[in-house]
């Protein structure tokens, strides 16, 4: 229940997105039928694919022996060491380190907040723009490749239980087309990028200033494409655009990936039984009633009401037909996504491509869209986090029927729970979700998302991404997805013992979530894993076994509770005024906000009264 519970609903974004964006603020009966429909028809749909993605020994599911090592560590009767080796018991390990980890946080999360990131070259050069671009934290490179936060560590996974062979392909693929392609890109202009920061999460108009989405809406929300051509083109940083290709790549990817490599276990796999299988965990879990299918079935159905009604009620503009081809997009992809994430520990997304087919298909329709991205890509998001949890039942061998109920229940009082928060969040908290928001309440997604509805929901893909359009070019990356992963299989098939087994271009060119996230936690985050999943597991294996995991959640666990301690004690009373002149202003919470990386300065400015980008649009 709790591992439901700590995963946001995806459906709270959209409604952000309409508070901050768009100024509606829908009541609470419409973000309920949207959070629960979303949610739960995830859940049917992970529960429907378990013989795939949870029986089979194959799939490991890396990240979740964390929460099985806490479970084992805390309710372990054993006493202090191993038969492989003697030491401090993992209870006391896990203790230590987590008093550790949250007095820790305190420094980076509020008395030293500059070590969160660690742009220390942008702190002697603040006002230098090329050590700005190439240092930057915020809006650059982020060459500094330093923090100490293991917030920001963690941010992309816990890198304690991810397998090495997967971030180094993530890292790969980072320092490839982010700090080799996309700086190419950014110093020779292209997509008029060198008048934008290198790396931001929202869009802009051809003076540099942040797109004003307001100035080519008609009163109903709709597009209005005389004052869009009166206005200007909407223009993305080089990461944000790159990031939409490698997106488009990781599509197709995903397919051939799947086709070549995985074709064979999903036959096996649909004809799999637990019964009278070697693997220990599935004979024991065999003794148990299964959930049937149909109260999967049953839960899909009744959401699906729930999801129609909420859009046809409410005047959302989206069609039922609309609704029914997102779910088939989350249907079609579950199996390869779904196998590729519980092998690799990461997940490749769909909201770009469900962004994309509704765009061409209901142009100018920001709702649609933001509805259709959620039931299409969000769900399927749910759908393995659901059959994630499934897989912790099956290594705790908790019965499947009361695993069904937990979830069902947990599903519904979590997604209730999280909108009264955020409705209380934008209620009481000054500035949420301004990017300058002084207790950090800046809401990246909520920007990704919101970019995302202009680009896709409000202008759309055909005066973005069609012939003759600013960012044509990034289509070929489809064909890109296509042919990367044939290179790696032929070269593992010429040369069986090499480590071509190990490429996974779905990882490669899917692992670089920039923005929102930066090299600050992508570069900390590969080190600290080469550290525990190289090194240390082959020379101290037994060492590796014992504590590994139980480190990581210590780690991830004092995080979390600091973070609360923080905002609760620290930051909220007194409206957020404790410390102001004291602690709050000193130079480590305040020296890199004076820099140019902080205020997204770009390396090119447009003379003053004039704009740049494409003569027409």
């Amino acid at each position: 229940m709790a591992t439901v519970g700590a995963v946001s609903a995806y459906a709270t974004d959209v409604i952000a997105v309409q508070r901050v964006y768009y100024r509606q603020d829908n009541d609470f009966l419409y973000q309920w039928l949207l959070v629960m429909s979303t949610q739960l028809i995830g859940f049917s749909m992970g529960g429907i694919a378990r013989r795939f993605l949870v029986s089979p020994p194959s799939m490991i599911w890396p990240d979740i022996l964390v929460t099985c090592s806490l479970f084992n560590t805390l309710h372990s009767q054993r006493a202090a060491g191993t038969r492989q080796r003697e030491g401090i018991s993992r209870k006391k390990l896990f203790g230590i380190t987590f008093v550790g980890s949250m007095c820790w946080h305190f420094v980076p999360g509020y008395l030293f907040t500059a070590l969160s990131t660690f742009s220390w070259v942008t702190w002697i050069a603040p006002r230098n723009k090329l050590v700005n671009q190439l240092f930057g934290y915020q809006t650059g490179l982020g060459l500094s490749m330093l923090t100490f936060d293991w917030s920001q560590i963690a941010y992309i996974s816990n890198p304690l239980a991810t397998p090495w062979w997967v971030e180094a392909n993530t890292i790969a693929g980072m320092i490839f087309f982010v700090w080799v392609i996309a700086p190419i890109l950014y110093f020779k202009n292209v997509w008029y990028s060198s008048y934008l920061p290198f790396s931001g999460r929202t869009s802009f108009d051809n003076t540099g200033a942040t797109y004003n989405v307001t100035r080519i809406l008609n009163p109903d929300r709709t597009f209005n494409a005389t004052a869009y051509h009166e206005y200007s083109p909407l223009l993305l940083s080089t990461t944000f655009a790159l990031s939409y290709g490698l997106s488009f790549a990781a599509i197709t990817a995903t397919m051939v990936h799947t086709l070549l490599h995985l074709r064979k276990q999903i036959a096996e796999h649909a004809r799999w039984s637990p019964k009278g299988q070697p693997d220990i965990h599935a004979r024991l879990m065999s003794r148990y009633t299964e959930v049937p299918d149909w109260w999967y079935a049953g839960i899909f159905v009744t959401m699906f009401v729930f999801g129609v009604v909420c859009i046809e009620i409410w005047h959302t503009a989206m069609p039922v037909w609309s609704f029914v081809l997102s779910l088939m997009i989350s249907f079609l992809f579950i199996i390869p996504i779904g196998m590729i994430q519980a092998m690799t520990n990461m997940q490749i997304g769909l909201n770009i491509i469900s962004e994309f087919v509704i765009g061409y298909i209901l142009p100018g329709q920001l709702v649609t869209m933001m509805l259709f991205k959620t039931f299409g890509s969000i769900t399927l998001t749910q759908a393995l986090q659901f059959t994630a949890d499934l897989k912790i039942g099956h290594y705790m061998k908790v019965p499947p029927r009361q695993m069904f109920w937990s979830q069902v229940v947990a599903t519904i009082v979590a997604g209730t729970t999280q909108l009264a928060v955020q409705s209380w969040m934008f209620s009481n908290i000054v500035d949420m979700c301004d990017p300058h928001q002084k207790d950090g309440f800046t809401c990246p997604n909520t920007d990704i998302s919101g970019t995302a509805s202009v680009v896709w929901g409000v202008i759309g893909p055909a005066l973005q991404f069609s012939s003759g359009q600013l960012y044509n070019d990034l289509l070929w990356f489809f064909l890109l997805g296509v042919v990367l992963p044939v290179i790696p299989w032929y070269l593992a098939k010429k040369y069986p013992n090499s480590f071509f087994h190990f490429v996974y271009m779905p990882l490669i060119v899917a692992g670089s979530a920039i923005p929102p996230a930066t090299a600050a936690n992508y570069v900390p985050w590969a080190i600290i894993g080469f550290i525990f999943q190289r090194v240390i597991r082959r020379r101290h294996f037994s060492w590796w076994a014992k504590y590994n995991y139980v480190l990581a959640a210590a780690l991830d666990s004092g995080v979390a509770i600091a973070t609360i301690l923080i905002f609760f004690c620290l930051r909220f009373p007194r409206n957020g005024t404790i410390g102001m002149n004291s602690i709050q202003s000193w130079w480590g919470n305040t020296v890199f906000t004076r820099t140019l990386d902080y205020e997204g300065a770009p390396m090119l400015t447009a003379p003053s009264g004039s704009t740049f980008g494409p003569p027409t649009w």
